[in-house]
């Protein structure tokens, strides 16, 4: 397995990006309805593929991690934490490999 997109729902609907070990690499917003969490993937596989929707920053620990943006700039889903900014890197190669093709799981 390439990767996958996972729906889920605690209070609200949120959807994670997975790795084919499935590892998490994006975590999406929260949305209050499962349709905003099919758009917000729908934006991932959109913007993925283009570095400069990819903000590059550092946590409070000092670690590098990402978010990636949609067109109007919102933030449409952020990375963990990488112990380098190589690492981070690989990360972002990742997202842009696995997300514009990977299928939609839904666990909600």
């Amino acid at each position: 397995m390439a990767g996958r997109f996972v729906i889920r729902k605690g209070s609200q609907y949120h959807f994670v990006l997975q790795a084919g070990n499935y590892e998490t690499i994006l975590t999406g917003e929260t949305y209050v309805a499962k349709a905003g969490a099919l758009k917000g993937i729908e934006s991932v596989k959109v913007n993925a593929p283009l570095d400069h929707r990819y903000d590059r920053k550092m946590d409070r620990s000092g670690h590098p991690y990402f978010v990636l943006k949609a067109a109007n700039g919102e933030i449409i889903g952020t990375s963990e934490s990488y112990s380098s900014s190589q690492a981070m890197e690989h990360g972002i190669t990742a997202v842009k490999t696995i997300a514009p093709g990977a299928p939609t799981v839904d666990e909600s």
